[in-house]
């Protein structure tokens, strides 16, 4: 589910009125022009379901990840996240089949991101931004289905606030584009329960596949994208004891395609788990979907 947030969390970005390639799975330090808007709508399916244990869970999670950015000054934009869920829980339990299930919208992700260091050039530039975040509890907590309480998994909401920063560098050509990041995600306690912490380095190439060379005229552009995700996830608390089925590190590697134009952006790739190490039976990611369109206006 970390990676579900996170992936929610890689908000576009434009500059100088026009739409470029940027990361699929997280952020960047290019500017949303100011007093201008940039939308995104990214759809996802997510299955989690490499299980050993009798229970043989198998979760299945569909999202709608929607964000709206605005440039209140050349260096400094706001964006703002709402996620929407429908989230599946097959398991096994006393020799039954059980399946657990809950839609609805996530919490509400408010952040700021601010350019400290520019360097341009013909041709190129160099962007370091730092970013400060909240995440509010807006979402269902406390759901309940014919078993009893969902558990936290399946819970459209946290109820917890948590906070998150971080930041991002971004080096972009003619030809290509590269960013990395480096982001924290603080969680706090909520019904009992506390997510582990979350540590993310992030790395992403974009490569202009088409057209081979740059012209007058060019309507549009295509990248081949390539990231890489590694992710560090605390043990969660629950009842103040650690659950030691419960966090560790995952390496994603992510292949995608974007078609670029001036205004709007297309794009799909998926999360390849490529180290999975994780504590004891915690449940391990078989692969993360993502497509969807960003706008500036």
């Amino acid at each position: 589910m970390k990676t579900v947030i996170k992936a929610g969390l890689s908000i576009l970005c434009v500059w100088s009125g026009a739409a470029w390639s940027a990361p699929i799975t997280f952020n960047t330090a290019l500017p949303v022009h100011e007093g201008g808007y940039v939308l995104r709508e990214q759809f996802m399916y997510m299955k989690i379901a490499d299980d050993l244990t009798p229970a043989q869970r198998d979760m299945r999670v569909s999202g709608v990840m929607s964000v709206l950015g605005y440039g209140v000054t050349p260096d400094f934009a706001l964006f703002g996240m709402l996620p929407w869920f429908d989230k599946r829980l097959d398991m096994t339990m006393g020799g039954q089949d059980l399946t657990r299930r809950k839609s609805g919208v996530g919490d509400l992700t408010l952040l700021g991101r601010y350019t400290a260091y520019q360097y341009d050039a013909p041709g190129r530039t160099l962007r370091i931004a730092p970013f400060l975040g909240v995440k509010a509890p807006t979402g269902e907590d406390s759901a309940r289905d014919g078993f009893d309480r969902l558990p936290p998994q399946v819970q459209p909401g946290s109820g917890s606030w948590d906070v998150l920063g971080g930041a991002v560098l971004t080096y972009q050509t003619l030809d290509f584009q590269i960013d990395s990041q480096v982001s924290y995600k603080a969680n706090r306690e909520a019904n009992g329960f506390r997510a582990g912490d979350v540590a993310e380095l992030d790395g992403s190439l974009q490569y202009r596949l088409w057209p081979s060379s740059l012209g007058n005229g060019i309507p549009a552009f295509l990248y081949g994208v390539l990231e890489a995700n590694l992710i560090h996830s605390a043990r969660d608390d629950s009842g103040g004891i650690a659950d030691p089925n419960s966090g560790g590190t995952t390496l994603f590697i992510t292949p995608g395609l974007q078609y670029v134009t001036r205004k709007w952006i297309v794009e799909a790739g998926v999360q390849i788990p490529v180290v999975k190490n994780l504590n004891g039976t915690a449940l391990k990611n078989n692969y993360v979907f993502t497509t969807g369109f960003r706008i500036n206006f």
